[in-house]
């Protein structure tokens, strides 16, 4: 259910808002050796894959910032883990095949004066395209924005792998 080029969508009973967004996860940890893979280890078994993953570390401690394919139960197995973590709202904007999209992508939100505070790419492709994950201080403007300029946004239903 991507967001953008189709038809409206009503997406206003989506976790309280009118627009949709992807849900990251951002865990604390201790900057040890074996950390992420103690964290990765805990959605084995489990119907929840990470789809996107960005590390921020320092000699103490780190953050591990994820994008998870089933977000409701991704937050319960790290939340029985323990782990110290925040919930963030991002936007997902599929990339076209300009020669340049993330030009197209930050001019459209320079003009609108929206400031990207994080971005990284995903590890999927949920509709062939590759797709980068933006942290904006207004996702309001951010995301009437992109799609006015014709960026088709993912949702977290995009996101989900049932494979």
């Amino acid at each position: 259910m991507s967001y953008g080029g189709q038809s409206p969508t009503d997406f206003s009973t989506m976790r309280g808002r009118d627009y949709p967004t992807i849900r990251q996860f951002t865990v604390f940890m201790e900057n040890r050796v074996g950390q992420l893979l103690d964290v990765v280890r805990r959605f084995e078994g489990s119907r929840v894959r990470i789809v996107a993953l960005n590390i921020t570390d320092s000699s103490e401690c780190c953050l591990v910032r994820m994008l998870l394919s089933h977000p409701e139960q991704g937050r319960e197995v790290l939340e029985r883990a323990g782990l110290a973590m925040i919930e963030s709202d991002l936007i997902g904007v599929e990339l076209t095949d300009d020669p340049q999209p993330l030009l197209r992508v930050c001019t459209a939100l320079l003009q609108a004066e929206v400031n990207l505070v994080q971005t990284y790419p995903l590890l999927v492709r949920p509709h062939g395209q590759p797709v980068v994950a933006l942290m904006v201080d207004n996702t309001d403007l951010a995301t009437e924005t992109l799609v006015s300029k014709g960026f088709r946004l993912v949702t977290e239903e995009d996101l989900i792998t049932d494979d």
